[in-house]
C-alpha cells in the first residue's frame, strides 16, 4: 500500500459531471476526468485490505459482492498512486479485455464491496479504471494481441455483445481462427444498441473493434444465423461454435388495449435512437429534429416508461433529449430505502435507492423524480383511430400469496388512476433467448428459456456448441457478460487442444 492515510487524509472525488439541464442538449458523455494529482489522491485512498472484497465476485444472499472479473483492484489503485499509469494499465489487462466499456456502463460491483464503504465513502474505483484505460489509449498502451502460432482450429462465435467479444479476444489470442458473426449492421450488440450514446460512446466501441480486426478476428455482420445460414451449416463449417446472443427476447405487459399504436419495446426505441445517432454522424440536433422515425417526433409527447432499471431510466434520459413534455417511469417495487436496512449487511450489494441520469434529469426539469413506485399497468387506452392516448393504472402492495405461501406484489382495490400518454415504453427486462436461434443449433433450453448447460460448464447438449452470457445465465451485467466470456473462451480451448493456458 503506497500511502496507509489515505482513506483518512482524502475525500472521496468523483469525475466531474456535466450539469442536467446543459447535457440534455446532445447525447454526449458527460463525465470529465479531475486532473492527475486528484486521481493520485484518489487512488491512494485505497487500503489495499488483508481481504480485498472488491475484486472477489462471490455471490452473497444471490447478489454478486465484488467484481466478477476478479480485477486486482488494490494493485491497480496503488499504481496509479505511485504515478506508474502504464503499469496499472498492464496489470488491468491481464484480467479485464475491455475497461473502456466497464467503466462507463457498470455499476461498479467493486465499490459496493469497498470496505472504506463500511463507514464511510467507497475508493473511486470506477473512474479510476477508466482514468486507466483512456490514458493507454491516449498513449498508444492498448493493442489487441496477435499470436505468433496459429492453431488451424476455428471458432464461430454468434452475437457480438460484451461476452461474443470477449470470447474472440481470448481464443484469437491463442491461436485460433474467429469469425463472429452479427445480425445487425453494426458490431457491438447491446453494447451498440441498447446502451445510449451518453452512457457509451459508439465510437469507443469502433476503435476496439478496429484492433480486433487488425489482430485476425474476423467480422460477419448482417448475417443472421438461423435466418440466412442455418446452425448446422456453421457447426459444418467450424471446429466449435459459441453462442453469445443474449437474453434478447423483451417481456411483454400483456394488459387490454396491447394493440394500441405508439406502444414500443425499450430495446427497439433504444437501438433506432443509437442507429440513426450514428448514421447522422453524431449530430445531435438532426436526430432531436427527426421525425422520421418509427415512433415519430417526441416533442411535446407524453412519455411513459413501464420499469424502474437502468434500461428504463435510459428510455426517460433519452425520451427527454429528443423533446417529450413529460416523462413517468413506473415502478412495480417498492421505493427502496435511502440507507442500508440491517437486513442488507456490507459486502451486500446495498439495496438502496439509486437516482440514475435520466432521473436527475427529469428532476432538473420538472422538479419531481418522474418514478411512481408500487404501480402497474392493467389497460392501455386508445382512441377511436387505435392510437394510444392514455393507460389504466393500480397501485400494488406486497403481501403473502394464499396458494403458492410466495411474497407477491398485489393490487389494492380502489386505487385505480388514469394517466395521459402518447407513447409507451416497455422495458420490464427480458425473457431468455430468442428460439429460433437455440432451435437452428437444436439446444435445450431451460426452465428460464436460457440455452441449457452443465452447472459451471458451457458446453449444451449438443457436443461442440458452447453458451455463454445473458443467453447461458439470463439478463445480467456488462460485466458478467465480459466474465463469462472469458470462461467460455477457455472451456472451448481446452476441448480443442486437450489443455489451455488461457
Amino acid at each position: 500500500m503506497g500511502k496507509a492515510t489515505g482513506f483518512l487524509e482524502y475525500r472521496r472525488e468523483d469525475n466531474i459531471t456535466v450539469s442536467p439541464l446543459e447535457r440534455i442538449k446532445n447525447f454526449d458523455e458527460f463525465h470529465n476526468d479531475i486532473s492527475e494529482e486528484k486521481r493520485r489522491k484518489q487512488a491512494a485512498r485505497c487500503m489495499e485490505c488483508g481481504v480485498p472484497f472488491c475484486q472477489s465476485g462471490t455471490m452473497i444472499s444471490g447478489m454478486a459482492s465484488g467484481c466478477p472479473l476478479h480485477n486486482l483492484v488494490p494493485e491497480t489503485n496503488d499504481l496509479v498512486y505511485k504515478g506508474n499509469t502504464q503499469k496499472a494499465y498492464e496489470r488491468l489487462s491481464k484480467t479485464h479485455n475491455f475497461p473502456e466499456f466497464t467503466s462507463r456502463v457498470c455499476p461498479a460491483l467493486c465499490e459496493a464491496a469497498c470496505t472504506c464503504g463500511l463507514n464511510g465513502e467507497a475508493v473511486s474505483t470506477k473512474d479510476n479504471e477508466r482514468y486507466i484505460i483512456d490514458y493507454a489509449y491516449a498513449n498508444g498502451l492498448v493493442k489487441e494481441k496477435t499470436p505468433a502460432v496459429r492453431t488451424g482450429k476455428s471458432v464461430a462465435i454468434i452475437g457480438s455483445g460484451p461476452s461474443g467479444l470477449a470470447a474472440a479476444s481470448e481464443l484469437n489470442m491463442r491461436g485460433h481462427k474467429v469469425t463472429v458473426y452479427e445480425r445487425s449492421d453494426r458490431v457491438g450488440g447491446l453494447l451498440r444498441y441498447g446502451i445510449p450514446n451518453m452512457k457509451l460512446d459508439k465510437r469507443t466501441i469502433d476503435r476496439r473493434i478496429k484492433l480486433m480486426e487488425e489482430a485476425g478476428i474476423e467480422f460477419k455482420t448482417n448475417v443472421n444465423v438461423g435466418v440466412d445460414i442455418s446452425g448446422d451449416e456453421i457447426c459444418a463449417k467450424y471446429d466449435r461454435v459459441i453462442l453469445a446472443c443474449g437474453a434478447s427476447n423483451p417481456r411483454d405487459i400483456n394488459a387490454e388495449g396491447r394493440d394500441a399504436k405508439n406502444i414500443y419495446f425499450a430495446v427497439d426505441f433504444l437501438s433506432e435512437v443509437s442507429r440513426k445517432l450514428m448514421d447522422e454522424n453524431y449530430d445531435a440536433g438532426k436526430i432531436i429534429e427527426a421525425k422520421d422515425y418509427s415512433f415519430g417526433s417526441l416533442k411535446g409527447k407524453k412519455v411513459i416508461v413501464i420499469g424502474g432499471g437502468d434500461t428504463g431510466n435510459d428510455c426517460v434520459g433519452t425520451s427527454i433529449r429528443l423533446g417529450a413534455s413529460s416523462v413517468i417511469q413506473l415502478e412495480m417495487m417498492p421505493k427502496p430505502s435511502e440507507n442500508r436496512l440491517p437486513s442488507n449487511p456490507w459486502p451486500e450489494w446495498p439495496r438502496v435507492l439509486k437516482t440514475d441520469y435520466g432521473q436527475e434529469e427529469a428532476i432538473a426539469l420538472w422538479g419531481h423524480d418522474p418514478r411512481i413506485y408500487q404501480t402497474t399497468v392493467t389497460e392501455f387506452i386508445k382512441d377511436k383511430s387505435g392510437k394510444l392516448k392514455g393507460v389504466k393504472t393500480v397501485s400494488l402492495e406486497s403481501k403473502v400469496d394464499e396458494k403458492s405461501g410466495r411474497r407477491i406484489m398485489a393490487p389494492v382495490e380502489g386505487s385505480e388512476k388514469e394517466l395521459k400518454a402518447d407513447m409507451v415504453l416497455i422495458a420490464a427486462g427480458f425473457l431468455g433467448s430468442q428460439n429460433y436461434v437455440s432451435d437452428s443449433f437444436k439446444v435445450k433450453l431451460n426452465d428460464r428459456t436460457n440455452v441449457e448447460t452443465k452447472s459451471g460448464a458451457y458446453e449444451t447438449s449438443r457436443t461442440g456448441v458452447f453458451a455463454t452470457g445473458d443467453m447461458r445465465r439470463g439478463q445480467s451485467l456488462v460485466v458478467w457478460a465480459i466474465a463469462e466470456g472469458r470462461a467460455v473462451a477457455k472451456a472451448v480451448d481446452e476441448d480443442i487442444m486437450g489443455y489451455t493456458n488461457l
